[in-house]
C-alpha cells in the first residue's frame, strides 16, 4: 500500500505538473503527501586563502522564500481532503531528497524530469536520475508530456 508520497518541487512548470499528477495518485490511495525543496547553498570564493565561503545571510532569506512559496503551492495545489506536510533542506538537490525518503519512509517518489538533453544534460546531470539510482523506494518519473494512467474519479474508487 502506498501511505506517503514524496514529490521534490523546485516551482518549474515541470515539478508543478508532476505535483498535480501526485495529487491525483495520493487520493487515488489516500496517501499523506511531502514535498520538499531544496535550496542549494550559495558558495563564494573569498580568497585564495580561505577557500570558498558560504554566505549565510543569503541562504536564510532564500529559505524562508522558498517555505513561504511551498507552502502556498501546497495550498493552492493539494487537495484539502489530503495531508500534506512541506519541507525545506539545503544541500545538493539529489542527496536530500534521497535523504528525506529514508527519513519519512517513503514508499513512492514522483519527480519530474526536465528533459535535457546533449551538452546540457552533460554538464548538470539528472537530479532525477540520481533520484532513481538511489532512491530507497519506487521513483515515478513523468516527463512532459505527462502520459500514462489517468485518476479518473479516483476518490470515488475507494
Amino acid at each position: 500500500m502506498i501511505e506517503r508520497i514524496l514529490v521534490p518541487i523546485d516551482f518549474s512548470d515541470y515539478s508543478k505538473n508532476a505535483l498535480r499528477y501526485a495529487v491525483n495518485f495520493a487520493k487515488y490511495f489516500k496517501a499523506k503527501m511531502y514535498l520538499v525543496y531544496v535550496v542549494e547553498p550559495m558558495v563564494y570564493p573569498a580568497d585564495f586563502s580561505m577557500g570558498q565561503v558560504a554566505i549565510p545571510a543569503i541562504d536564510v532569506d532564500i529559505h524562508k522564500r522558498a517555505e513561504e512559496e511551498l507552502k502556498s503551492l501546497a495550498k493552492n495545489f493539494v487537495d484539502p481532503e489530503l495531508e500534506v506536510d512541506t519541507i525545506i533542506k539545503t544541500g545538493k538537490p539529489f542527496v536530500e531528497i534521497y535523504e528525506t525518503a529514508k527519513e519519512k519512509n517513503i514508499d513512492l517518489i514522483i519527480i519530474a524530469t526536465h528533459g535535457h538533453t546533449g551538452v546540457e544534460h552533460l554538464l548538470f546531470g539528472s537530479t532525477a536520475e540520481k533520484v532513481v539510482r538511489k532512491a530507497p523506494c519506487p521513483v515515478l518519473t513523468l516527463r512532459e508530456p505527462i502520459k500514462g494512467f489517468q485518476f479518473n474519479n479516483a476518490a470515488n474508487t475507494k
